[in-house]
């Protein structure tokens, strides 16, 4: 019988499954690197979220271990190269977070243009500032979307309904779907970004990827435009993103992850604490939906995996 440890919280539907199934599931949601280095040896199967980092010194040890599954789309915290190498499968579920991920990025960006997070603040300190909460409408402004996969097409789809403008920028772009979208391609990163009023980032974390956001290509945004990043935080240079807000240069930012989580640094600190910041501790992905979705759809690989050919 195939062993798996569950070391992060998922969905009841996901353990539920794999013992259905036939196979042993130890659930230690809240296991530590050390303890996973120790005890992994014991395994056939592991599944983690984020939290969750599978070094290469723990794939070492996993002399057992037949896949890896993640709840999830980023592989960033998994060295995947080691994995491979061990002939451990990696494998993850990207289909779960699209919905949620694009909903919560047009509840950013309805929040920034609004200020719904100034005034319900407002309220909440029994004030009554109607005049001051002056906003502005996503009707009409133009959406510049960085990565056009799965969750930058459904932002798109979303962003068109509101009456937006939209033009993308990736290596590679359906123009299908661009022609059904009435979107335009940019044709690059800087040309989007001059034409934007709000930026929103949809890239996975690669080298060429790694603080893609920094002073020089802030410099070439629109003095007023607004920054979202619900992708990977190190996408972002957040100091430069700071000295940006703080000199005026951009009218605001929402973003859902961070160079480090919890931010530690003292300008992350102080970039979530800014009045025009919308900060969320990463919930892209945490939604109902979106949960049950990707228990059952890695307990379901998991189970394929240990299936007689």
């Amino acid at each position: 019988m195939a062993k798996v440890l569950i070391a992060d919280e998922v969905h009841p539907d996901c353990p539920s499954r794999l013992k259905a199934a036939g196979l042993e599931v130890v659930e230690r949601p809240n296991i530590s690197g050390e303890e996973l280095l120790a005890s992994i040896g014991e395994f056939d199967a592991l599944i983690v979220r984020s939290r969750t980092k599978v070094t290469a010194d723990i794939i070492r040890q996993a002399r057992r271990l037949k896949v890896i599954g993640r709840v999830g789309v980023g592989l960033d915290t998994i060295d995947v190269k080691a994995a491979e190498g061990a002939g451990i499968k990696v494998i993850n579920t990207p289909q779960m977070s699209t919905v949620a991920v694009a909903e919560l990025v047009m509840g950013m960006m309805l929040n920034l243009l609004r200020g719904v997070h100034k005034a319900n603040e407002s309220m909440k300190k029994g004030l009554w500032e109607k005049k001051r909460f002056h906003g502005s409408e996503l009707n009409g402004k133009t959406l510049g979307i960085v990565g056009f996969g799965r969750i930058g097409k459904a932002v798109a789809e979303r962003s068109k309904a509101f009456g937006m403008g939209i033009i993308v920028y990736d290596v590679v772009v359906d123009d299908a779907t661009l022609a059904r979208m009435g979107a335009k391609r940019a044709q690059s990163l800087e040309a989007l970004l001059a034409s934007s009023d709000v930026v929103t980032l949809h890239v996975p974390l690669l080298p060429e990827t790694v603080r893609m956001i920094n002073d020089k290509s802030i410099s070439l945004m629109k003095d007023g435009s607004y920054l979202i990043n619900a992708s990977r935080g190190e996408v972002v240079d957040t100091a430069a993103l700071l000295r940006a807000l703080k000199a005026g240069k951009l009218a605001g930012a929402a973003l859902d992850v961070y160079e480090h989580e919890p931010p530690a640094e003292p300008h992350e600190i102080e970039l979530v604490s800014l009045p025009n910041v919308v900060a969320t501790p990463h919930i892209g992905a945490q939604t109902h939906e979106a949960q049950v979705t990707g228990a059952i759809a890695i307990a379901e690989n998991i189970i394929n995996a240990f299936k007689p050919l």
